[in-house]
């Protein structure tokens, strides 16, 4: 018994001691491994790929969009110093496309130009109905602008005595008609030369009375588009009572840029859209080309005249003009893109570059524009055969290259601006903010910058109207504002400067004139680019403003709005999306 227990605690000794040779060297490798692992995995960080700025210690969800957040790319090494690199699922997720230059990207866009412009009043319908004797108006029948007037119909009752007169010589005359004819044939002539028609002389003189309130009949049809006078108004001869348009023919008149002048000409069809009818073209000829440059606009006026015998076209509806160009003379040297790749910043214009077709590795690449074409820009420098440029997602790549510290749209040399877990993009130091200012440096004199606090004021109530997804709260506030900025002094300002308010003001009217909600935050999100511009450079602010960024409106293409809250609350999608966005610069005193 005493030899079996000694067997017994002797094999359990081996046992134990064999166990740990066997496995306890290996459960310490494995306990090393695993303490390395945990040291890799707390230098990993997580982020959002439609919010690139977004970077935090631990996964879990987008603070912006809600998103799952994805493990951020640990390395870029090996890349140039302007160079950086995406992951491809954030590539695929935010749908980001690109083109090679030099090859053909959209045929029907490549050689159609696209013009926006309003109806006018063909000036060359218009009369006017004047008065042809001395007279006092007892009676106007003309009463508004707009209303419709036919030929023959009564206009207005004139007390004159000179016309009291010449009847009363008309009476004497027809009773020595038959011994002096020459005497009552000149009477009568006097009377039709003021436009006495021959049956109203004739009821004067079978009447034998003389009409001391004499009518004036209208000569011709149309529409009253200005009274020029009153009832108890004293005329003189040939004085306007009003102003008629035939509106049986309207103009179309369009915007055409100094850059497209060359692909336009007299005679050349032009198809017609309006908003009135979104499902309809109308064709017309290009009848008239502004010999003179709009200093303000820097854009030349291009008229075309439209059949509106239907009354399909009202004055002052916004209409566009596509014509088709010959592109045949347009040089293989020449490097086209689409305008969708080049993002604009002032003064100056860039692209992103994919610089390994195999990688998603960017750069980005300042561009000198040429000629535009519809939605295609001439590259005339910056840019050579070959490469491969983003196209879709410039915004989203632009935000990833600002949170990697490179080279972007709004930071010309390169640098950090992330700001920890706040989810926005912000200025980190003043060199940043030197840099956006010198990049869309205006010269606004300070009367100007004074007033323009007024118009910002007011563009903020049609900011918040748009994050209510409010189309006739927009219409009433766009309005608002236009009035706010039409009392701005222009007087002093350049060439680039009123160029800036001229679009502000376009759009405003655009925005107010039809309430609907996509085409209303469509020309928001240019009305934003040239008011962030001019907000960018007023030297003295008496609150602060934030300049925020959606990079999933405009078509995923990206879009900016001014708000005087941190806080993000989206105008492009409302509830939808009210926290999608992020601050890239803040303006303050």
């Amino acid at each position: 018994m005493k030899r079996t227990t000694l067997y017994i605690v002797l094999a359990l000794i081996v046992g134990l001691r064999g166990g740990y040779f066997l496995f306890g060297g290996k459960s310490s490798e494995q306990e090393n491994d695993h303490n390395h692992a945990m040291d890799s995995d707390s230098s990993q960080m997580w982020t959002c790929s439609m919010h690139p700025q977004i970077m935090q210690e631990e996964p879990g969800d987008c603070p912006i969009c809600g998103m799952d957040l994805i493990p951020a790319e640990a390395s870029a090494d090996g890349l140039a110093p302007d160079q950086f690199k995406m992951t491809e699922n954030a590539m695929a997720l935010a749908n980001v496309q690109t083109t090679i230059v030099g090859t053909t990207t959209d045929g029907e866009s490549e050689n159609m130009i696209t013009l926006s412009g309003k109806i006018t009043v063909n000036a060359e319908a218009n009369t006017v109905q004047a008065s042809y004797f001395d007279g006092r108006i007892e009676r106007l029948n003309v009463n508004y602008v707009g209303q419709e007037i036919g030929k023959g119909q009564l206009l207005a009752t004139i007390y004159s005595p000179e016309l009291v007169a010449a009847q009363q010589e008309l009476l004497t005359s027809a009773s020595l008609k038959s011994s002096q004819p020459e005497l009552y044939q000149a009477v009568r002539n006097k009377l039709k030369l003021w436009k006495l028609s021959e049956n109203q002389i004739n009821s004067i003189e079978s009447s034998g009375r003389v009409k001391e309130n004499f009518p004036i009949y209208a000569t011709v049809s149309g529409t009253v588009s200005e009274l020029m006078s009153a009832t108890g108004d004293y005329v003189k001869k040939g004085q306007p009572i009003a102003k008629l348009s035939n509106l049986s023919s309207v103009w179309a008149e369009l915007d055409a840029y100094e850059g497209q002048l060359s692909q336009l000409k007299k005679g050349q069809k032009v198809m017609i859209s309006t908003n009135a009818y979104p499902n309809e073209s109308f064709e017309a000829s290009i009848s008239f080309i502004d010999p003179v440059l709009n200093n303000a606009t820097r854009t030349v006026a291009i008229r075309a005249t439209l059949n509106n015998r239907n009354d399909k076209f009202k004055p002052g509806m916004f209409v566009t003009g596509k014509l088709e160009t010959d592109t045949s003379s347009i040089g293989n040297d020449i490097i086209n893109i689409p305008s969708s790749a080049v993002l604009w910043t002032g003064e100056r214009s860039v692209v992103y570059v994919k610089a390994k077709a195999e990688e998603p590795i960017f750069e980005m690449r300042e561009v000198m524009l040429g000629r535009r074409t519809g939605d295609i820009y001439e590259i005339t420098s910056g840019l050579e055969s070959g490469e491969e440029v983003v196209t879709h997602g410039a915004f989203t790549v632009d935000a990833a290259a600002q949170l990697q510290g490179k080279k972007s749209m709004m930071n010309k040399s390169g640098g950090k601006t992330m700001t920890g877990h706040e989810g926005h993009l912000g200025i980190q130091d003043d060199e940043r903010m030197s840099n956006a200012n010198e990049m869309m440096k205006m010269e606004l004199p300070g009367s100007f910058q004074s007033y323009f606090e007024n118009v910002l004021r007011s563009y903020l109530a049609l900011k918040d109207s748009f994050v209510a997804s409010d189309a006739k709260q927009i219409s009433n506030e766009a309005k608002s504002v236009l009035g706010v900025l039409n009392n701005l002094d222009l007087s002093d300002l350049g060439e680039m400067e009123k160029g800036h308010v001229a679009k502000i003001s376009e759009m405003l009217d655009i925005m107010a004139s039809k309430e609907d909600l996509d085409n209303q935050r469509a020309h928001f999100v240019i009305l934003n680019e040239s008011f962030v511009a001019i907000a960018s450079n007023l030297e003295s602010l008496n609150e602060t403003f934030y300049v925020q960024q959606c990079p999933m409106a405009n078509d995923n293409r990206g879009a900016i709005w001014l708000s005087s809250e941190k806080e993000i609350r989206n105008p492009y999608f409302g509830n939808a999306m009210l926290k999608c966005g992020s601050v890239i610069e803040t303006l303050e005193n």
